[in-house]
């Protein structure tokens, strides 16, 4: 998304307290809807062709969409396959038929599909192959978003955590021979499944977009068209590449690829007039190559936690989707239907620096005209559905009710266990030592918390703490073995990345060396912007009255399930084996 994401800039608030994380661990997993991860499935890197199967053919050809020998208009909706659980994908994409929408847009999170290098997931929520198949049962086409970079409001864009551990680091979205190495084994894996889905072959996907928004963030063409060549290599010649950046001369300039051979649509902020935008498209477009396509018509919008979730005019939306279609333009609704950050996969953005830090809320329901429960019985859907059916080449099937709701009762939290009391029970193997704190990628954990551990002589009128670098909330807690509490931890307060603020320490009367713990809960990813590359966890040294506090051990809590109390901590030493192999082929670093 290129609108500026920094126009809302109200004061965070944060709901999780040190107490609540505990007592959930008496709980079922919370990330139970999220795929398994103990898929390994081999990387293939071959390169085979899918025969065409059908006659079936889609093109661009005098400004506009052709499907099989017809004009065709895209009316279309994002509808995210890692957003939705399984067993509710077709009541969505039923919903969105009934909208009146033709063709269903989707990214492809790298992230969720190789959470770990090597370990690769395509079941559960990650099945995209049956998702796409079930778009072409229910006659949609399908517009596929691989990125590697897809922004989404998704932790880092879409990119794997784990690639912020490799050192010396790479340069994301650019064409450090490292850093495309990597993407290349990736969409090896990723397109050899789409190949035999595409359109010509007899599947849906129509169009396949290289990179995102790129326009908006740098001017590497160089990147841009390695990535052409990798979706060639394994999709062919005749499916349509298309980049998409916001409707200025300045991101078209720097995020098109120029020529016939990609195809470059447009989105803008909903409200702007889209045709003098439609007739810039153009210029960066070959003659006849140019079909109007906002590839983004935002519906609404997204929500930082302590915002007011976002809502927009359902008539006003409506009215302006009717300017792109009332002209025999497309339109991509962004989004069609939001759906849920699962899990701690929700992105994050900055103001104008990196401290001004904005995490996105696990709800996605975007104030979309299908809401994050599915239900459709609101004005919005009403407004957009009755615009779209002027325009609809086939009648609107009717809309499904909404879902029943089941309620559960009431539910009781047990406390199970203070944290720190099964900290004795860590096999010492699996804690990270260093003499200054890493982050939370170098010690081989992705999301979650980790904890980190140090100790200080005491002082009679106590101590300052200072961490410059905390991504992005820590909780700090001291103890002291020889008291009579048994050294159980207190906790003295909270440091938080958007107020970087010193932490007093009180004063203990403690004949031994007094305990520091700094709990650091990783809030998400930042996806859009110059800051992404967003390691958690603490980033620099720490201070204790002006002076460098080391010695630190670092301890896992990712919290995958809540029912598993950690016993180790496996630290993955993947970090070097990576890096050796994703520069075997790089002897110059660009």
């Amino acid at each position: 998304m290129a609108r500026n994401r920094s126009s809302r800039n109200r004061t965070t608030f944060f709901f999780c307290t040190f107490l609540a994380i505990i007592a959930l661990c008496a709980f079922v997993p919370v990330f139970a809807p999220l795929p398994s991860l103990s898929s390994h499935l081999p990387h293939d890197h071959s390169h085979s062709r899918h025969k065409k199967v059908t006659a079936q053919k889609f093109e661009i050809a005098n400004d506009m969409f052709w499907k099989d020998g017809q004009p065709f208009q895209i009316i279309g909706g994002d509808l995210h396959y890692f957003r939705v659980l399984p067993e509710y994908w077709e009541d969505r994409l039923l919903k969105a038929k009934a909208l009146g929408l033709n063709t269903i847009q989707t990214y492809v999170p790298w992230n969720l599909h190789e959470p770990k290098p090597g370990k690769l997931v395509f079941e559960g929520i990650a099945d995209i192959v049956s998702f796409l198949k079930l778009c072409h049962k229910l006659g949609f086409l399908v517009m596929l978003r691989p990125g590697p970079y897809i922004c989404a409001e998704w932790d880092l864009g879409g990119f794997p955590a784990w690639l912020l551990a490799i050192e010396p680091a790479i340069r994301l979205r650019s064409s450090d021979p490292a850093f495309l190495h990597l993407v290349e084994g990736w969409w090896a894996i990723l397109l050899q499944k789409v190949a035999p889905l595409l359109y010509e072959n007899g599947g849906p996907v129509i169009m396949v977009q290289i990179e995102n928004e790129y326009g908006s963030y740098g001017n590497d063409k160089a990147y841009l068209h390695q990535l052409v060549t990798f979706a060639r290599s394994h999709l062919g010649d005749d499916i349509i590449l298309y980049t998409t950046d916001g409707g200025t001369r300045e991101t078209l300039e720097r995020g098109t690829i120029s020529g016939d051979a990609v195809f470059s649509a447009v989105d803008f902020t909903t409200g702007d007039e889209p045709w003098p935008i439609f007739q810039l498209q153009k210029k960066f477009n070959a003659p006849g190559k140019s079909p109007p396509l906002s590839a983004e018509f935002y519906t609404g919008w997204l929500t930082h936690w302590g915002e007011k979730l976002a809502e927009t005019d359902a008539d006003f939306t409506a009215a302006a989707l009717e300017k792109i279609l009332a002209r025999n333009g497309s339109a991509v609704l962004y989004m069609a239907h939001g759906g849920t950050n699962f899990g701690f996969y929700n992105g994050a953005n900055t103001g104008g620096t990196e401290s001004d830090y904005k995490p996105d809320l696990t709800s996605y329901d975007y104030d979309a005209p299908i809401r994050e429960t599915g239900d459709v019985n609101n004005a919005k859907f009403k407004a957009i559905r009755s615009v779209i059916k002027k325009y609809s080449a086939k009648s609107l099937p009717s809309v499904p009710p909404n879902k029943e709701k089941a309620g559960y009762g009431p539910i009781d939290l047990q406390k199970k266990e203070f944290l720190f009391d099964i900290l004795n029970r860590i096999n010492s193997i699996g804690i990270v030592k260093s003499e200054t704190p890493i982050s939370m990628e170098s010690v081989g954990q992705m999301f979650g918390f980790l904890l980190y551990v140090s100790e200080y002589a005491a002082k009679a009128d106590g101590s300052v703490l200072s961490i410059p670098k905390v991504h992005d909330r820590a909780q700090v807690f001291i103890s002291c073995s020889s008291e009579d509490n048994g050294g159980r931890p207190i906790f003295v307060g909270t440091m938080e990345r958007w107020s970087n603020q010193t932490l007093g320490l009180p004063k203990i009367k403690c004949i031994s060396n007094i305990s520091l713990y700094v709990l650091v809960e990783n809030m998400g990813r930042v996806n859009y912007g110059s800051y992404i590359f967003d390691r958690k966890g603490i980033l620099s040294s720490v201070y204790l009255d002006g002076r460098i506090l080391k010695g630190w051990k670092m301890l896992s809590f990712p919290y995958n399930n809540l029912n598993e109390v950690p016993k180790t901590n496996p630290v993955i030493a993947y970090s070097e084996s990576i890096e050796k192999s994703a520069r075997r082929k790089a002897k110059v670093r660009l």
